[in-house]
């Protein structure tokens, strides 16, 4: 993912609203699983991590990102922004093309 996708990407997630919490719990297979049908769904989404999860949500991000096949655009405080492709004929995002230097 070039830079130039990346700030396309947190610009559309700024307005976003989380759709999930990780809580105390952590990273549970039920959480992991209900994140990859909503990355399948949307492409894009925002995860809250609530303060009673210990965690670092970077390492989360990460966890996340690995389990489902998505990429992490960014981590701000505690709030986690995934992107995941979708199949060619679901796709909703188009993303800016990467330019050649």
């Amino acid at each position: 993912m070039t830079s130039k996708q990346r700030a396309y990407l947190k610009s559309l997630a700024m307005t976003m609203d989380p759709i999930f919490q990780i809580g105390k719990s952590s990273l549970t297979p039920e959480n992991t699983a209900a994140i990859q049908e909503a990355l399948d769904a949307r492409e894009l989404i925002k995860v809250s991590v609530l303060q009673n999860c210990l965690d670092d949500p970077n390492e989360l991000a990460q966890t996340v990102a690995e389990r489902t096949h998505a990429q992490v655009v960014q981590v701000i405080g505690k709030k986690i922004v995934l992107y995941k492709e979708g199949k060619e004929n679901k796709k909703k995002i188009e993303l800016p093309k990467a330019g050649k230097k």
